[in-house]
């Protein structure tokens, strides 16, 4: 008999492992942009270059989620993980290595796609190890690591730059994760079944993945999130340049304060679990519908707001609600999605997110350049919270809905 204490302690172990590995992967792949006055130079491109080679790293992470969810369905979370931190720590350590733009834009690609799989097999792998009326707590407060990760990485790649260079800080930066990634493969048990306590199959087949894409329930929570991470992505990319140009702040400035809101997105996110399970159980669209509101109405207030103390402020409070929507978004299929689509689910999901990750900043820039201000940048983003809130009050948990999911649990 399996001792219900020691099963607790893996479970917390591999979650603290899975939490560890966000942080390294959001560090990883922030060097880059901490690098790129160093890389210009070296290279001697401009910035269009290098936006470049920052979007190459969104496509091919977004086109990675939906089949890397799929791969830890199918055989399973342990081998995902353990190749997903091997290949981005390797294209880590190759992007100190490069030769060349052609060279660095490829490898970043490649490192997009090696990252692209760990958050779909992430999530697996928590459902593996908890059980199941724990997963939308554990799932929320495990994805407020992105926060926790974005936060910490100028903490951590900046001296390393500023010590050994950029080349050497991804050397490093690439040698620590794969030192992580086989520390996971021989601390972690293989927890994978390939049938459940029924006996079915307990692996995602083509029937299976045919049904969940076809939920209407799951393409809701995905468009809800594409619609408020057109915020989180829009304002990531362009709020340093905003409080530069429109608010007149030096750079030095912009640093110290950038990453408070980060500080209020990973406390939401890491409560938004334990509330939603708490209080909104069977209610959820209505905190989610509810915070895509609040986050509109203080983008409306941070843009107009007359100081600095202002703005900042009102992104913190934009942030603070939208990642209620983050951990709902996770925290949802977590409940209803049987264990082996997990991956699959969770990748549709951040696919989502990923592609307005791509999407707004593209459109947020052209903005800027047809308009010569930022009237239009905000209103896109406000239309883009009253989009989320009209499709998370869609999300419904009816009889039919109930019906698809046990079609998907019999396929």
């Amino acid at each position: 008999m399996i001792d219900p204490h020691e099963s607790k302690r893996a479970s917390l172990a591999v979650f603290a492992l899975l939490y560890l590995g966000f942080c390294l992967s959001y560090i990883d792949r922030s060097a880059i942009a901490l690098s790129f006055v160093a890389i210009g130079k070296e290279f001697h491109v401009g910035a269009a270059a290098l936006g470049v080679v920052m979007s190459t790293f969104y496509i091919g992470y977004a086109a990675m989620q939906i089949p890397g969810g799929w791969l830890a369905d199918r055989w399973g979370s342990k081998k995902v993980i353990v190749v997903s931190i091997l290949s981005w720590s390797v294209f880590t350590l190759m992007t100190g290595l490069a030769w060349s733009l052609a060279s660095l834009i490829a490898i970043r690609f490649i490192f997009g796609l090696g990252e692209g799989g760990y958050p779909g097999a992430a999530m697996k792998g928590m459902a593996e190890s908890c059980a199941r009326e724990d997963r939308p707590k554990l799932f929320a407060l495990l994805m407020s690591s992105n926060y926790v990760g974005s936060f910490i990485a100028p903490l951590a790649i900046a001296p390393l730059i500023l010590t050994l260079g950029w080349r050497h800080a991804f050397v490093v930066a690439g040698v620590v994760g794969l030192v992580f990634a086989l520390f996971y493969l021989f601390a972690v048990k293989d927890t994978h079944q390939k049938r459940d306590s029924a006996g079915r199959p307990a692996r995602i087949d083509g029937a299976a993945t045919r049904a969940l894409l076809k939920m209407p329930l799951m393409w809701k929570i995905l468009l809800t999130w594409f619609g408020m991470g057109i915020v989180n992505k829009g304002l990531d990319a362009w709020m340093p340049t905003y409080l530069l140009t429109e608010r007149h702040l030096d750079l030095r400035a912009v640093g110290m304060l950038t990453p408070l809101p980060f500080v209020a997105a990973s406390i939401s996110t890491a409560l938004g679990g334990w509330i939603l399970a708490r209080w909104f159980d069977g209610r959820e669209k209505w905190l989610m519908a509810a915070c895509c509101a609040i986050s509109g109405f203080f983008l409306y207030a941070m843009y107009t707001a007359e100081t600095v103390a202002g703005v900042i402020t009102c992104q913190a409070i934009v942030y603070f609600f939208k990642s209620f929507v983050f951990a709902g978004v996770f925290a949802l299929p977590a409940k209803f999605l049987p264990q082996k689509l997990i991956g699959t689910g969770t990748g549709m999901v951040n696919f989502g997110g990923q592609v307005a990750g791509f999407v707004a900043p593209a459109v947020i820039g052209l903005l800027i350049a047809v308009t010569g201000n930022y009237d239009a940048v905000f209103s896109f983003l406000i239309v883009a919270t009253a989009f989320a809130f009209v499709t998370s009050l869609s999300i419904r948990l009816s009889p039919e809905a109930d019906s698809r999911i046990g079609a998907v649990e019999e396929a």
